[in-house]
């Protein structure tokens, strides 16, 4: 269940956009190796096809070579670069108990500035107590051979994203009947309820209930996250929940469906107050 080394899905934009470039100043894949002396062709279908990382040296040799003048996407690029050779990051030590779709969540979480959630059936792991998580955990994974305490551990580390000198912004709507489930037990459940309260008055957190009697709506779908970043906007990606694997979704006119759609989904939620107010009643009903 080890981790990929490094951050996948950046590997993969970053690939396809200097793949991009190359098409645009239209140089074959010979001509670039002919024109770069540390550039063959088999690294350069590597690079382009984002399988492993990319060094910053070669990134800023090609951009030069494609007369790339767009410094903030150069810049942007470069980043992507550092980040995708990054080693030693605190998950390293859970490497053993962490599939390469978490690996890329925890490295995205670190660089995004905004994270949009939809839930259905349970509290997002960002907003978890260790011991609400520890029974998600231990129900959604049926392989005899996960450490349910590693994964404990790493999801209230990725919480420290919310807390950090730039907090990432979350923003989470919850179905209701998430918000009324038993998991766990009246007590885990109170301490858990009590956690999204204190979350929830958090500047950069904003939690919507969707209640049990809403008509159709666009959460009917399934569960899915969207990861903001700062730089550009097409750089954001999906994380869309499966039983046996996430699916990444990359492309910018797709990320644009999910974000509409959460739009859409947060519009039809309960506002914040009235959200607040029943996850309040629920958690004084059980205490």
């Amino acid at each position: 269940m080890a981790a990929a080394a490094g951050p996948t899905v950046r590997r993969r934009q970053l690939g396809a956009e200097l793949r991009r470039r190359r098409e645009e100043a239209g140089l074959s894949h010979d001509e670039v190796a002919d024109a770069l002396t540390s550039m063959s062709q088999p690294k350069l279908s590597r690079i382009e096809n984002g399988r492993g990382a990319t060094k910053v040296d070669d990134v800023k040799k090609l951009l030069s070579l494609y007369k790339c003048e767009d410094s903030d996407l150069i810049s942007t690029l470069v980043g992507m670069a550092k980040n995708g050779s990054q080693r030693g990051m605190w998950w390293q030590s859970y490497s053993a108990h962490i599939n390469s779709t978490l690996g890329d969540l925890i490295t995205l979480e670190a660089t995004a500035s905004s994270v949009r959630n939809y839930e259905g059936a349970f509290v997002p792991g960002l907003l978890q107590t260790p011991a609400y998580a520890r029974e998600i955990i231990k129900k959604l994974n049926m392989r005899p051979d996960v450490n349910v305490e590693a994964l404990v551990d790493v999801r209230m580390a990725r919480q420290s994203a919310l807390t950090r000198s730039e907090p990432l912004t979350l923003w989470a709507v919850i179905h209701e009947a998430a918000i009324r489930s038993g998991v766990g037990g009246p007590t885990v459940m109170a301490e858990q309820l009590s956690r999204l309260i204190d979350r929830a008055a958090q500047p950069n957190i904003n939690v919507q209930v969707m209640p049990i009697g809403a008509p159709a709506h666009h959460g009917m779908g399934g569960a899915f996250t969207i990861l903001g970043f700062p730089q550009r906007q097409d750089l954001d990606v999906v994380m869309v929940d499966g039983t046996l694997s996430n699916l990444w979704v990359e492309e910018a006119v797709d990320v644009d469906v999910f974000a509409a759609k959460f739009d859409a989904i947060r519009a039809d939620a309960l506002g914040l107050d009235d959200s607040l107010a029943i996850i309040t009643d629920q958690r004084d009903k059980i205490t």
